[in-house]
């Protein structure tokens, strides 16, 4: 099979869909691979180690686009790639389509067939291509968050572990999965004070048991969301429904109960957000503020370490890519369920149950798509 890998262009992005190890194994079991030029650079690899891996070096996304039968990515294409996909063709990338419905009506018109990386699952529910970045993001939203709490950021001006004798930032974290529990490893290890909220009690005993006395565990309603985002000083927003839309967990009319400088960082965006008042930032620009509390809601937030992150998730993601060139795609995902969970739009449909309904659609299963 044919697979291309074009160079990221979203703002600020620097992943890249395959490393040349990756490149390396996909050549030995007998495919072509397609990079774009310069398509590495980002991580720190060139033109070169791609060919020594035996890829071959397309001079545009175009090429690319063109002669690739699968295509592997990073982040959702944007429109200008859209118009370059065509039936017959097999995208496989993250897409977030629920709360994007121009990419999904212009994936729909291209025909395609769209296999999203965040709505893969393994046998025991868990998303595992959603799960590298989710680690990233979750550890970096700490990061990003200790950094716009300082004054000269627009911040409240607090230290996140405080020092002896003043006290440490309060974090409160929303969501007790992936991206939650690795946003309070790296808070607890800044000595902050945190608390996690989620609506599963038997998660929240898991995170007590793993960290103890350092974490405090509250759960999801309301009220209580409404009490802790009073008082604290950084709130994360991690809570995930896999395919649909964040639930929005914090009002507008929250904000005016918060301390000015406040910050708010929510993880969540790319499937909406979790904030009410949150809406798409890039690396570039990635805060604003509303009614005096700093929100920081950058897409991509893993693509400001493209390297760490390239490495996990490809980690994560050259065994699915494998399956889809060595089988073709209708046969990899009647093999393996968790990869037809993938599959959100086949033949100008939407074909993911719980992606249709966040856009309105009528979906046509996946199963049935997937023996076309």
């Amino acid at each position: 099979m044919r697979i291309g890998v074009p160079r990221e262009i979203k703002v600020h992005e620097y992943r890249v869909g395959l490393v040349p190890g990756g490149v390396r194994e996909l050549v030995g079991a007998g495919h072509e691979v397609i990079v774009e030029t310069g398509a590495g650079n980002g991580i720190g690899v060139d033109d070169a180690q791609y060919r020594a891996a035996g890829a071959s070096i397309a001079a545009t996304a175009a090429d690319v686009f063109s002669r690739a039968e699968l295509v592997v990515k990073v982040k959702e294409p944007q429109l200008a790639e859209c118009e370059m996909l065509r039936p017959g063709q097999v995208l496989f990338t993250y897409l977030h389509l629920a709360a994007d419905p121009a990419q999904a009506k212009a994936l729909m018109k291209s025909g395609t067939t769209a296999i999203a990386y965040e709505t893969v699952t393994a046998p025991n529910g868990s998303l595992p291509l959603l799960t590298p970045m989710s680690e990233v993001a979750g550890r970096m939203s700490i990061q990003v968050g200790a950094a716009s709490l300082q004054k000269a950021n627009g911040g409240y001006g607090v230290l996140l572990g405080g020092v002896p004798g003043v006290p440490p930032a309060k974090v409160v974290i929303l969501g007790g999965g992936v991206a939650g529990t690795h946003a309070a490893e790296i808070a607890v290890g800044m000595r902050a004070d945190v608390t996690i909220v989620d609506r599963s009690v038997n998660r929240l005993r898991e995170l007590s048991a793993q960290f103890g006395s350092a974490l405090q565990t509250a759960y999801s309603t309301t009220e209580t969301i409404e009490r802790l985002v009073r008082d604290a000083d950084l709130v994360i927003g991690a809570v995930l429904v896999a395919g649909a839309a964040a639930p929005k967990l914090v009002t507008r009319a929250m904000l005016g109960t918060m301390k000015p400088g406040t910050v708010l960082v929510d993880i969540s965006i790319d499937q909406g957000g979790c904030f009410e008042t949150s809406k798409p930032t890039t690396h570039s620009d990635p805060t604003f503020v509303v009614d005096g509390i700093i929100h920081y809601c950058v897409a991509n937030m893993p693509g400001a370490v493209p390297r760490t992150s390239t490495f996990a998730l490809t980690n994560a993601t050259l065994p699915y890519v494998r399956a889809l060139a060595d089988l073709g795609w209708q046969a990899a995902l009647k093999r393996d369920p968790g990869l037809a969970g993938g599959l959100n739009v086949h033949g100008g449909e939407i074909t993911h149950d719980v992606v249709a309904r966040a856009l309105g659609f009528q979906a046509r299963p996946a199963s049935l798509a997937a023996v076309r």
